[in-house]
Protein backbone atom coordinates (compact mmCIF):
# COMPACT_ATOMS: atom_id res chain seq x y z
CA UNK A 1 0.00 0.00 0.00
CA UNK A 2 1.20 3.16 -0.68
CA UNK A 3 0.08 6.84 0.53
CA UNK A 4 0.94 10.20 0.99
CA UNK A 5 1.14 11.29 5.14
CA UNK A 6 1.46 14.31 6.69
CA UNK A 7 5.32 14.58 5.84
CA UNK A 8 6.26 11.60 4.22
CA UNK A 9 4.99 9.19 1.88
CA UNK A 10 4.15 5.72 3.06
CA UNK A 11 5.06 2.56 2.07
CA UNK A 12 3.13 -0.02 3.63
CA UNK A 13 2.69 2.43 6.64
CA UNK A 14 6.02 3.38 6.93
CA UNK A 15 7.99 6.65 5.63
CA UNK A 16 9.31 6.71 2.24
CA UNK A 17 11.54 8.43 0.54
CA UNK A 18 11.13 8.21 -3.86
CA UNK A 19 14.85 8.29 -5.33
CA UNK A 20 13.72 8.19 -8.78
CA UNK A 21 15.52 9.06 -12.01
CA UNK A 22 14.02 9.24 -15.43
CA UNK A 23 14.09 6.97 -18.56
CA UNK A 24 11.94 6.62 -21.48
CA UNK A 25 11.28 3.31 -22.35
CA UNK A 26 10.65 5.29 -26.05
CA UNK A 27 14.18 6.76 -25.86
CA UNK A 28 16.18 3.12 -25.57
CA UNK A 29 16.25 0.14 -27.48
CA UNK A 30 13.71 -2.63 -25.73
CA UNK A 31 16.86 -5.01 -25.56
CA UNK A 32 18.90 -2.32 -23.43
CA UNK A 33 15.96 -1.57 -21.13
CA UNK A 34 17.40 -3.95 -18.39
CA UNK A 35 20.83 -2.71 -18.50
CA UNK A 36 19.56 0.60 -18.15
CA UNK A 37 17.28 0.02 -15.32
CA UNK A 38 19.84 -2.07 -13.60
CA UNK A 39 22.35 0.68 -13.79
CA UNK A 40 20.25 3.12 -12.13
CA UNK A 41 19.34 0.97 -9.06
CA UNK A 42 23.34 0.44 -8.91
CA UNK A 43 23.76 4.35 -8.51
CA UNK A 44 21.66 4.10 -5.56
CA UNK A 45 17.47 4.67 -6.71
CA UNK A 46 14.80 2.61 -6.06
CA UNK A 47 12.54 3.90 -8.50
CA UNK A 48 12.46 4.94 -12.42
CA UNK A 49 9.91 7.33 -13.78
CA UNK A 50 9.13 7.64 -17.56
CA UNK A 51 6.66 9.52 -19.76
CA UNK A 52 4.24 7.65 -22.42
CA UNK A 53 4.33 9.44 -25.81
CA UNK A 54 0.46 9.87 -26.77
CA UNK A 55 1.96 10.62 -30.57
CA UNK A 56 4.15 7.09 -31.13
CA UNK A 57 1.53 4.90 -29.25
CA UNK A 58 -1.39 6.64 -31.54
CA UNK A 59 0.19 8.05 -35.05
CA UNK A 60 -3.40 7.84 -36.39
CA UNK A 61 -7.08 8.28 -34.99
CA UNK A 62 -8.17 4.77 -33.32
CA UNK A 63 -4.89 3.12 -33.45
CA UNK A 64 -2.68 2.32 -29.58
CA UNK A 65 0.46 0.26 -30.77
CA UNK A 66 2.83 -1.12 -27.62
CA UNK A 67 5.22 -2.93 -29.93
CA UNK A 68 8.92 -2.52 -29.58
CA UNK A 69 10.28 0.49 -28.21
CA UNK A 70 6.47 1.12 -26.84
CA UNK A 71 5.82 -1.70 -25.07
CA UNK A 72 5.20 -0.20 -21.79
CA UNK A 73 3.90 -2.89 -19.94
CA UNK A 74 7.28 -4.53 -20.60
CA UNK A 75 9.42 -1.99 -19.47
CA UNK A 76 7.25 -1.73 -16.12
CA UNK A 77 7.88 -5.34 -15.82
CA UNK A 78 11.76 -4.81 -16.38
CA UNK A 79 11.42 -2.34 -13.41
CA UNK A 80 9.85 -4.60 -11.27
CA UNK A 81 12.28 -7.48 -12.22
CA UNK A 82 14.85 -5.19 -10.77
CA UNK A 83 13.52 -4.84 -7.76
CA UNK A 84 12.37 -0.90 -7.91
CA UNK A 85 9.50 1.05 -8.30
CA UNK A 86 7.84 3.17 -10.77
CA UNK A 87 5.92 6.74 -11.69
CA UNK A 88 4.22 7.03 -14.29
CA UNK A 89 3.46 10.03 -16.51
CA UNK A 90 1.18 9.91 -19.39
CA UNK A 91 0.47 13.30 -19.92
CA UNK A 92 -1.45 13.90 -22.34
CA UNK A 93 0.99 16.57 -22.49
CA UNK A 94 5.17 15.75 -21.80
CA UNK A 95 6.72 18.65 -23.01
CA UNK A 96 9.99 16.25 -22.88
CA UNK A 97 11.47 17.84 -26.23
CA UNK A 98 9.93 15.41 -27.88
CA UNK A 99 7.55 16.35 -30.64
CA UNK A 100 4.39 18.45 -30.43
CA UNK A 101 5.01 17.39 -26.90
CA UNK A 102 3.32 14.19 -27.49
CA UNK A 103 0.30 15.93 -28.59
CA UNK A 104 -0.83 14.08 -32.14
CA UNK A 105 -0.60 16.23 -34.88
CA UNK A 106 -3.66 14.43 -36.55
CA UNK A 107 -5.60 15.91 -33.22
CA UNK A 108 -5.31 18.92 -34.26
CA UNK A 109 -6.82 18.58 -38.15
CA UNK A 110 -10.52 19.40 -37.49
CA UNK A 111 -11.56 22.87 -36.72
CA UNK A 112 -12.33 24.21 -33.19
CA UNK A 113 -10.13 21.58 -31.66
CA UNK A 114 -8.66 22.95 -28.04
CA UNK A 115 -5.20 22.47 -27.06
CA UNK A 116 -4.80 21.42 -23.16
CA UNK A 117 -8.59 22.64 -22.30
CA UNK A 118 -11.71 21.28 -21.26
CA UNK A 119 -13.21 21.22 -25.23
CA UNK A 120 -15.39 18.37 -25.85
CA UNK A 121 -13.15 16.78 -29.13
CA UNK A 122 -9.98 17.54 -27.36
CA UNK A 123 -11.39 15.80 -24.37
CA UNK A 124 -13.10 12.88 -26.06
CA UNK A 125 -9.34 12.05 -27.46
CA UNK A 126 -7.67 12.67 -24.20
CA UNK A 127 -10.29 10.35 -22.98
CA UNK A 128 -9.79 7.60 -25.25
CA UNK A 129 -5.95 7.85 -24.94
CA UNK A 130 -5.83 7.71 -21.40
CA UNK A 131 -7.78 4.45 -21.19
CA UNK A 132 -5.70 3.16 -23.51
CA UNK A 133 -2.93 3.59 -21.32
CA UNK A 134 -3.98 3.40 -17.77
CA UNK A 135 -5.53 -0.41 -19.27
CA UNK A 136 -1.27 -0.98 -18.86
CA UNK A 137 -1.13 0.58 -15.94
CA UNK A 138 -3.86 -0.15 -13.72
CA UNK A 139 -3.37 -4.14 -12.51
CA UNK A 140 0.68 -2.66 -12.38
CA UNK A 141 0.30 -0.59 -9.43
CA UNK A 142 1.88 -1.18 -6.20
CA UNK A 143 -1.21 -2.12 -4.34
CA UNK A 144 -1.87 -4.89 -6.42
CA UNK A 145 1.72 -6.20 -6.28
CA UNK A 146 2.92 -3.99 -9.02
CA UNK A 147 5.87 -1.38 -9.46
CA UNK A 148 3.24 1.57 -10.08
CA UNK A 149 3.66 3.93 -6.99
CA UNK A 150 2.19 7.19 -8.70
CA UNK A 151 0.61 8.65 -11.34
CA UNK A 152 0.90 12.23 -12.68
CA UNK A 153 -1.53 14.88 -13.88
CA UNK A 154 -1.11 16.54 -16.91
CA UNK A 155 2.46 18.39 -17.05
CA UNK A 156 3.66 21.76 -15.95
CA UNK A 157 0.23 22.59 -17.11
CA UNK A 158 0.47 26.37 -14.97
CA UNK A 159 3.58 27.35 -17.59
CA UNK A 160 0.60 26.68 -20.30
CA UNK A 161 -2.87 27.54 -19.09
CA UNK A 162 -5.25 28.41 -15.91
CA UNK A 163 -8.08 25.53 -16.50
CA UNK A 164 -9.17 23.58 -13.73
CA UNK A 165 -12.17 22.28 -14.99
CA UNK A 166 -10.08 20.36 -17.03
CA UNK A 167 -7.46 19.18 -14.66
CA UNK A 168 -10.31 18.07 -12.63
CA UNK A 169 -11.71 16.27 -15.70
CA UNK A 170 -8.78 14.12 -16.38
CA UNK A 171 -8.27 13.39 -12.44
CA UNK A 172 -11.80 11.69 -13.37
CA UNK A 173 -10.58 9.93 -16.27
CA UNK A 174 -7.48 8.61 -14.51
CA UNK A 175 -9.66 7.54 -11.16
CA UNK A 176 -12.39 6.26 -13.03
CA UNK A 177 -9.58 4.07 -14.91
CA UNK A 178 -9.00 2.36 -12.03
CA UNK A 179 -6.13 4.20 -10.78
CA UNK A 180 -5.92 3.73 -7.06
CA UNK A 181 -2.11 5.26 -6.45
CA UNK A 182 -1.32 8.95 -5.47
CA UNK A 183 -1.59 11.67 -8.26
CA UNK A 184 0.62 14.23 -8.60
CA UNK A 185 0.99 17.53 -10.50
CA UNK A 186 4.61 18.96 -11.00
CA UNK A 187 5.30 22.71 -12.08
CA UNK A 188 7.91 25.07 -11.65
CA UNK A 189 8.21 26.56 -8.16
CA UNK A 190 6.94 29.90 -9.37
CA UNK A 191 3.87 31.11 -7.56
CA UNK A 192 1.45 31.64 -10.65
CA UNK A 193 2.23 28.28 -11.91
CA UNK A 194 2.13 26.36 -8.66
CA UNK A 195 -1.48 28.11 -8.63
CA UNK A 196 -2.99 27.59 -11.76
CA UNK A 197 -1.21 23.96 -12.62
CA UNK A 198 -2.18 22.49 -8.93
CA UNK A 199 -5.51 20.72 -7.58
CA UNK A 200 -6.78 20.64 -3.97
CA UNK A 201 -6.08 16.66 -3.30
CA UNK A 202 -3.62 16.06 -5.63
CA UNK A 203 -0.24 16.47 -4.63
CA UNK A 204 1.98 19.43 -5.83
CA UNK A 205 5.37 18.61 -6.71
CA UNK A 206 8.37 21.00 -8.57
CA UNK A 207 10.57 21.22 -11.11
CA UNK A 208 14.16 22.38 -10.85
CA UNK A 209 17.39 22.26 -10.79
CA UNK A 210 19.00 24.55 -8.52
CA UNK A 211 18.46 27.19 -5.56
CA UNK A 212 16.92 24.02 -3.60
CA UNK A 213 15.97 25.66 -0.22
CA UNK A 214 14.07 28.64 -2.21
CA UNK A 215 12.55 26.05 -4.37
CA UNK A 216 11.42 23.92 -1.86
CA UNK A 217 9.99 27.13 0.14
CA UNK A 218 8.14 28.10 -2.74
CA UNK A 219 6.32 24.92 -3.28
CA UNK A 220 5.80 24.12 0.93
CA UNK A 221 4.18 27.40 0.77
CA UNK A 222 1.62 25.79 -2.09
CA UNK A 223 1.44 22.18 -0.33
CA UNK A 224 1.06 22.89 2.90
CA UNK A 225 1.36 19.04 4.04
CA UNK A 226 2.88 16.20 2.54
CA UNK A 227 6.19 15.07 1.63
CA UNK A 228 8.04 17.37 -0.75
CA UNK A 229 9.33 16.11 -4.20
CA UNK A 230 11.63 17.80 -7.06
CA UNK A 231 9.56 15.48 -9.87
CA UNK A 232 12.36 16.92 -12.44
CA UNK A 233 15.42 17.63 -10.79
CA UNK A 234 17.74 19.16 -13.65
CA UNK A 235 21.00 17.67 -13.98
CA UNK A 236 21.52 18.37 -17.42
CA UNK A 237 20.41 20.37 -20.47
CA UNK A 238 18.95 19.36 -24.20
CA UNK A 239 20.72 20.91 -27.36
CA UNK A 240 19.09 22.42 -30.42
CA UNK A 241 21.17 22.17 -33.90
CA UNK A 242 23.53 25.22 -34.40
CA UNK A 243 24.19 25.24 -30.59
CA UNK A 244 26.44 24.13 -28.45
CA UNK A 245 26.31 20.83 -26.41
CA UNK A 246 25.10 22.19 -22.89
CA UNK A 247 26.65 20.33 -19.61
CA UNK A 248 26.16 20.96 -16.23
CA UNK A 249 29.47 21.01 -14.15
CA UNK A 250 29.30 17.53 -11.86
CA UNK A 251 30.11 18.76 -8.02
CA UNK A 252 27.81 22.14 -8.67
CA UNK A 253 25.12 19.25 -9.46
CA UNK A 254 26.04 16.87 -6.95
CA UNK A 255 26.16 19.93 -4.20
CA UNK A 256 22.28 20.11 -5.51
CA UNK A 257 21.19 16.71 -4.89
CA UNK A 258 22.97 17.04 -1.68
CA UNK A 259 21.02 20.14 -0.38
CA UNK A 260 17.78 18.63 -1.84
CA UNK A 261 18.10 14.81 -0.25
CA UNK A 262 18.81 16.95 3.24
CA UNK A 263 16.26 18.82 3.46
CA UNK A 264 14.10 15.86 3.34
CA UNK A 265 12.87 15.49 -0.24
CA UNK A 266 11.94 12.99 -2.56
CA UNK A 267 13.74 13.20 -5.98
CA UNK A 268 13.04 12.42 -9.80
CA UNK A 269 16.72 13.03 -11.38
CA UNK A 270 15.89 13.91 -15.11
CA UNK A 271 17.57 12.38 -16.86
CA UNK A 272 19.18 9.78 -15.37
CA UNK A 273 19.90 8.49 -18.79
CA UNK A 274 18.42 10.36 -21.78
CA UNK A 275 19.28 8.52 -24.58
CA UNK A 276 18.23 9.04 -28.27
CA UNK A 277 15.21 10.72 -30.37
CA UNK A 278 15.29 7.97 -32.63
CA UNK A 279 13.52 8.39 -35.93
CA UNK A 280 11.94 11.75 -36.23
CA UNK A 281 10.74 12.04 -32.77
CA UNK A 282 12.78 15.29 -31.68
CA UNK A 283 10.82 18.31 -31.01
CA UNK A 284 11.78 21.93 -31.29
CA UNK A 285 11.36 25.50 -29.60
CA UNK A 286 10.05 28.67 -31.10
CA UNK A 287 9.92 31.53 -28.78
CA UNK A 288 10.85 34.07 -31.47
CA UNK A 289 13.38 32.23 -33.13
CA UNK A 290 12.38 28.70 -34.50
CA UNK A 291 15.10 25.97 -32.58
CA UNK A 292 14.93 22.54 -33.56
CA UNK A 293 16.06 19.84 -31.10
CA UNK A 294 18.71 17.28 -32.09
CA UNK A 295 18.79 13.45 -32.30
CA UNK A 296 20.80 13.07 -29.17
CA UNK A 297 19.41 13.16 -25.50
CA UNK A 298 22.45 12.42 -23.69
CA UNK A 299 21.21 15.80 -21.67
CA UNK A 300 24.25 15.31 -19.66
CA UNK A 301 23.01 12.68 -17.44
CA UNK A 302 24.64 10.40 -14.96
CA UNK A 303 24.52 7.42 -17.80
CA UNK A 304 25.28 9.13 -21.30
CA UNK A 305 23.51 8.72 -24.90
CA UNK A 306 25.23 4.95 -25.31
CA UNK A 307 24.51 3.59 -21.37
CA UNK A 308 27.55 4.22 -20.29
CA UNK A 309 28.39 5.63 -16.27
CA UNK A 310 30.31 9.01 -16.51
CA UNK A 311 31.52 10.88 -13.47
CA UNK A 312 28.51 12.35 -12.43
CA UNK A 313 27.21 8.73 -12.19
CA UNK A 314 29.94 8.19 -9.35
CA UNK A 315 29.20 11.50 -7.93
CA UNK A 316 25.65 11.39 -7.74
CA UNK A 317 25.90 7.51 -6.66
CA UNK A 318 28.43 9.29 -3.36
CA UNK A 319 25.64 11.42 -2.62
CA UNK A 320 23.17 9.23 -2.63
CA UNK A 321 25.04 7.28 0.02
CA UNK A 322 24.72 9.55 2.76
CA UNK A 323 21.17 9.62 2.67
CA UNK A 324 20.00 5.51 1.61
CA UNK A 325 21.98 1.91 1.06
CA UNK A 326 23.57 1.68 -2.11
CA UNK A 327 24.71 -1.88 -3.53
CA UNK A 328 27.78 -2.48 -2.99
CA UNK A 329 29.52 -2.21 -6.58
CA UNK A 330 28.49 0.47 -8.92
CA UNK A 331 27.70 -0.39 -12.76
CA UNK A 332 31.34 0.16 -14.50
CA UNK A 333 32.16 1.90 -17.72
CA UNK A 334 33.57 -0.71 -20.38
CA UNK A 335 37.14 -0.90 -21.23
CA UNK A 336 36.50 -1.30 -24.55
CA UNK A 337 35.73 1.20 -27.76
CA UNK A 338 33.35 0.37 -30.21
CA UNK A 339 34.58 -0.97 -33.81
CA UNK A 340 35.88 1.27 -36.16
CA UNK A 341 35.95 0.87 -39.67
CA UNK A 342 34.78 3.29 -42.69
CA UNK A 343 33.47 2.42 -46.05
CA UNK A 344 32.21 3.66 -49.22
CA UNK A 345 28.29 4.88 -49.87
CA UNK A 346 27.16 4.15 -53.04
CA UNK A 347 24.20 2.91 -55.62
CA UNK A 348 22.82 6.78 -55.52
CA UNK A 349 19.35 7.53 -56.20
CA UNK A 350 18.25 10.93 -56.87
CA UNK A 351 14.43 12.36 -55.57
CA UNK A 352 13.98 14.85 -58.35
CA UNK A 353 15.01 11.63 -60.93
CA UNK A 354 11.73 9.64 -60.53
CA UNK A 355 10.08 11.09 -57.14
CA UNK A 356 7.28 8.08 -58.31
CA UNK A 357 9.57 5.62 -56.54
CA UNK A 358 9.23 7.90 -53.73
CA UNK A 359 5.85 8.39 -52.62
CA UNK A 360 2.31 8.72 -53.58
CA UNK A 361 1.13 11.65 -55.76
CA UNK A 362 -2.17 13.88 -55.10
CA UNK A 363 -3.62 17.06 -56.63
CA UNK A 364 -4.71 20.23 -54.85
CA UNK A 365 -5.70 23.43 -55.72
CA UNK A 366 -4.10 25.33 -53.23
CA UNK A 367 -0.90 24.48 -51.69
CA UNK A 368 -1.92 21.26 -48.78
CA UNK A 369 0.04 21.15 -45.53
CA UNK A 370 2.73 18.71 -44.87
CA UNK A 371 -0.18 17.33 -42.25
CA UNK A 372 -3.06 16.99 -45.48
CA UNK A 373 -0.48 14.88 -47.30
CA UNK A 374 0.23 12.93 -44.32
CA UNK A 375 3.88 13.34 -44.56
CA UNK A 376 6.73 14.61 -42.74
CA UNK A 377 8.80 15.54 -46.24
CA UNK A 378 6.86 16.03 -49.31
CA UNK A 379 7.95 17.41 -52.83
CA UNK A 380 5.62 19.92 -54.32
CA UNK A 381 5.39 20.73 -57.91
CA UNK A 382 3.58 23.45 -60.02
CA UNK A 383 4.69 24.91 -63.96
CA UNK A 384 5.05 28.84 -63.83
CA UNK A 385 5.15 30.98 -67.16
CA UNK A 386 5.73 34.90 -66.19
CA UNK A 387 7.17 36.84 -68.67
CA UNK A 388 10.63 38.71 -68.41
CA UNK A 389 13.58 37.77 -66.56
CA UNK A 390 13.96 36.95 -62.80
CA UNK A 391 10.85 36.35 -60.78
CA UNK A 392 10.46 36.61 -56.72
CA UNK A 393 8.73 33.84 -55.29
CA UNK A 394 7.28 34.54 -51.64
CA UNK A 395 5.76 32.34 -49.41
CA UNK A 396 3.29 33.34 -46.07
CA UNK A 397 5.69 31.30 -43.57
CA UNK A 398 7.75 28.32 -44.11
CA UNK A 399 7.49 25.39 -41.45
CA UNK A 400 10.54 24.11 -41.22
CA UNK A 401 12.73 24.15 -44.17
CA UNK A 402 11.98 24.07 -48.45
CA UNK A 403 14.73 23.32 -51.06
CA UNK A 404 13.77 25.21 -54.12
CA UNK A 405 14.25 23.54 -57.93
CA UNK A 406 13.41 25.06 -61.25
CA UNK A 407 13.70 22.77 -63.83
CA UNK A 408 15.45 20.56 -61.75
CA UNK A 409 18.13 22.86 -61.30
CA UNK A 410 18.63 23.75 -57.48
CA UNK A 411 18.01 27.71 -56.55
CA UNK A 412 18.56 28.01 -52.61
CA UNK A 413 16.65 27.68 -49.49
CA UNK A 414 13.95 29.03 -47.63
CA UNK A 415 14.74 28.40 -43.63
CA UNK A 416 12.04 28.93 -40.75
CA UNK A 417 14.86 29.59 -38.34
CA UNK A 418 15.93 32.73 -40.54
CA UNK A 419 12.50 34.09 -41.22
CA UNK A 420 13.04 33.58 -45.01
CA UNK A 421 10.08 34.04 -46.97
CA UNK A 422 11.52 35.03 -50.43
CA UNK A 423 13.45 33.87 -52.75
CA UNK A 424 14.42 35.33 -56.65
CA UNK A 425 13.98 32.62 -59.63
CA UNK A 426 16.15 32.96 -62.30
CA UNK A 427 13.29 33.28 -64.62
CA UNK A 428 9.60 33.11 -64.18
CA UNK A 429 8.97 29.79 -66.74
CA UNK A 430 9.94 26.23 -66.12
CA UNK A 431 8.79 23.62 -63.44
CA UNK A 432 9.02 24.69 -59.88
CA UNK A 433 9.56 21.69 -56.93
CA UNK A 434 9.81 22.67 -53.66
CA UNK A 435 10.85 19.61 -51.23
CA UNK A 436 9.54 20.71 -47.61
CA UNK A 437 11.04 19.50 -44.49
CA UNK A 438 9.40 19.14 -41.22
CA UNK A 439 12.47 19.40 -38.85
CA UNK A 440 10.19 18.71 -35.78
CA UNK A 441 7.24 19.83 -34.01
CA UNK A 442 7.39 22.42 -31.32
CA UNK A 443 6.76 21.23 -27.58
CA UNK A 444 6.54 23.85 -25.29
CA UNK A 445 4.35 27.32 -25.52
CA UNK A 446 1.49 28.73 -27.97
CA UNK A 447 2.69 26.71 -31.09
CA UNK A 448 1.69 23.69 -29.63
CA UNK A 449 -0.28 22.13 -32.36
CA UNK A 450 0.73 24.19 -35.57
CA UNK A 451 0.24 22.88 -38.72
CA UNK A 452 3.90 22.16 -41.11
CA UNK A 453 4.40 23.01 -44.30
CA UNK A 454 3.95 26.37 -46.42
CA UNK A 455 1.84 28.30 -45.13
CA UNK A 456 -0.21 31.93 -46.30
CA UNK A 457 0.25 32.76 -49.86
CA UNK A 458 2.39 31.69 -52.43
CA UNK A 459 2.97 34.00 -55.06
CA UNK A 460 5.12 34.63 -58.34
CA UNK A 461 5.52 38.59 -58.34
CA UNK A 462 2.00 39.25 -57.18
CA UNK A 463 0.04 36.49 -58.50
CA UNK A 464 -0.79 33.44 -56.11
CA UNK A 465 0.45 29.87 -57.81
CA UNK A 466 -2.37 27.12 -57.70
CA UNK A 467 -2.75 23.92 -59.46
CA UNK A 468 -0.08 22.03 -57.22
CA UNK A 469 0.80 18.19 -57.25
CA UNK A 470 2.04 16.70 -53.97
CA UNK A 471 3.97 13.63 -53.52
CA UNK A 472 4.45 12.48 -49.82
CA UNK A 473 7.77 10.50 -49.24
CA UNK A 474 7.18 7.60 -47.40
CA UNK A 475 10.48 7.77 -45.43
CA UNK A 476 10.07 3.68 -43.81
CA UNK A 477 10.14 3.19 -47.53
CA UNK A 478 13.62 4.77 -48.09
CA UNK A 479 15.74 1.64 -47.16
CA UNK A 480 13.37 0.00 -50.01
CA UNK A 481 14.09 2.46 -52.58
CA UNK A 482 16.71 -0.21 -54.89
CA UNK A 483 14.17 -2.79 -55.06
CA UNK A 484 13.31 -0.89 -57.82
CA UNK A 485 16.47 -0.33 -59.55
CA UNK A 486 17.21 3.17 -61.24
CA UNK A 487 19.98 4.25 -59.42
CA UNK A 488 22.14 7.63 -60.54
CA UNK A 489 25.42 7.91 -60.55
CA UNK A 490 25.46 11.94 -60.95
CA UNK A 491 23.04 12.57 -58.12
CA UNK A 492 23.70 16.49 -57.45
CA UNK A 493 21.80 18.24 -54.91
CA UNK A 494 19.43 15.95 -52.45
CA UNK A 495 17.42 14.84 -51.54
CA UNK A 496 19.60 11.30 -52.51
CA UNK A 497 19.42 8.14 -50.97
CA UNK A 498 22.63 6.54 -50.55
CA UNK A 499 23.94 3.07 -49.11
CA UNK A 500 26.66 1.06 -47.78
CA UNK A 501 27.22 -2.16 -46.68
CA UNK A 502 29.16 -2.98 -43.36
CA UNK A 503 30.60 -6.25 -41.48
CA UNK A 504 30.22 -6.56 -37.76
CA UNK A 505 31.77 -9.45 -35.73
CA UNK A 506 28.94 -9.07 -33.32
CA UNK A 507 25.92 -6.87 -32.02
CA UNK A 508 27.53 -4.18 -30.02
CA UNK A 509 26.77 -0.31 -30.09
CA UNK A 510 28.29 1.70 -33.12
CA UNK A 511 28.58 5.73 -33.43
CA UNK A 512 28.39 6.59 -36.79
CA UNK A 513 29.78 9.73 -37.55
CA UNK A 514 28.33 12.39 -39.66
CA UNK A 515 30.22 15.46 -39.81
CA UNK A 516 31.66 15.18 -43.02
CA UNK A 517 27.96 14.93 -44.57
CA UNK A 518 25.32 17.79 -45.25
CA UNK A 519 21.82 17.15 -43.86
CA UNK A 520 19.24 14.49 -43.99
CA UNK A 521 18.35 10.84 -42.02
CA UNK A 522 20.05 7.67 -41.40
CA UNK A 523 19.34 3.68 -41.14
CA UNK A 524 20.61 0.92 -40.20
CA UNK A 525 19.13 -2.39 -41.09
CA UNK A 526 16.25 -0.67 -41.51
CA UNK A 527 15.94 1.17 -38.04
CA UNK A 528 15.61 5.12 -38.08
CA UNK A 529 18.40 6.24 -36.28
CA UNK A 530 17.46 9.75 -36.97
CA UNK A 531 18.39 13.37 -38.19
CA UNK A 532 21.90 14.43 -38.96
CA UNK A 533 23.09 17.99 -39.69
CA UNK A 534 26.86 19.37 -40.01
CA UNK A 535 25.71 22.49 -38.08
CA UNK A 536 26.19 20.36 -34.85
CA UNK A 537 26.77 20.24 -31.94
CA UNK A 538 26.38 16.50 -32.78
CA UNK A 539 28.31 14.77 -34.64
CA UNK A 540 27.76 10.97 -34.29
CA UNK A 541 24.39 8.70 -34.53
CA UNK A 542 24.07 5.93 -31.67
CA UNK A 543 23.54 2.74 -33.41
CA UNK A 544 22.41 0.39 -30.18
CA UNK A 545 23.86 -2.83 -30.02
CA UNK A 546 20.58 -5.02 -30.87
CA UNK A 547 20.03 -2.86 -34.45
CA UNK A 548 23.60 -4.36 -35.53
CA UNK A 549 23.97 -8.13 -37.09
CA UNK A 550 26.83 -9.98 -36.43
CA UNK A 551 27.83 -10.18 -39.95
CA UNK A 552 26.40 -7.99 -42.89
CA UNK A 553 24.79 -5.08 -41.87
CA UNK A 554 22.88 -2.18 -44.62
CA UNK A 555 23.40 1.62 -44.36
CA UNK A 556 21.22 3.74 -45.87
CA UNK A 557 21.43 7.88 -45.50
CA UNK A 558 18.77 9.92 -46.89
CA UNK A 559 21.26 13.21 -47.76
CA UNK A 560 18.92 16.68 -47.98
CA UNK A 561 21.66 19.03 -49.18
CA UNK A 562 24.84 17.73 -50.62
CA UNK A 563 27.81 14.84 -49.29
CA UNK A 564 31.00 15.86 -50.04
CA UNK A 565 32.81 12.61 -49.84
CA UNK A 566 30.52 9.68 -50.62
CA UNK A 567 31.73 7.94 -47.24
CA UNK A 568 30.61 6.48 -44.09
CA UNK A 569 32.58 6.06 -40.93
CA UNK A 570 32.42 4.75 -37.29
CA UNK A 571 34.32 5.73 -34.99
CA UNK A 572 35.11 4.85 -31.19
CA UNK A 573 33.00 6.57 -29.07
CA UNK A 574 30.05 9.62 -28.98
CA UNK A 575 30.79 12.88 -30.26
CA UNK A 576 28.24 15.56 -29.33
CA UNK A 577 30.08 18.93 -30.06
CA UNK A 578 31.65 21.87 -28.40
CA UNK A 579 30.17 22.94 -24.88
CA UNK A 580 31.16 26.39 -25.68
CA UNK A 581 30.67 28.73 -29.08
Amino acid sequence: MFAIGESDFLLDGKPFRILSGALHYFRVHPDSWADRIEKARSMGLNTIETYVPWNAHSPRPGEFGTEGMLDLERFLRCIADAGMYAIVRPGPYICAEWDNGGLPAWLFQGSGVGVRRYEKQFMAAVTEYLEHVLRIVQPLQVDQGGPVLLVQVENEYGAFGDDPTYLKALVEVIRGAGITVPLVTVDQPVDEMLAAGGLDGVLRTGSFGSRVAERLETLRTHQPSGPLMCMEFWDGWFDHWGGRHHTTGVDEAAAELDALLAAGASVNIYMVHGGTNFGLTSGANDKGVYRPTITSYDYDAPLDEAGHPTAKYYAFREVISRYAPVPAVPAQRPAFSAPEQQVALGSPIRLLANPDAWGVWSQHESMPSLEDVDARLALFRTSIDVDGGPALLTVGEVRDRATVFLDGDPVGVLDRERHDQAIMLPRGRGRLELVVEDQGRVNYGARIGEAKGLVGPIRLGSEPLTSWSACAIDLDGVPRLWESGGTDSRPGVGPVAWRAFFEADESVDHFLHTDAWGKGIAWINGFCLGRYWRRGPQQTLFVPGPVVRAGGNELVVLELDVIAEPVARFGPGLALGPIEL
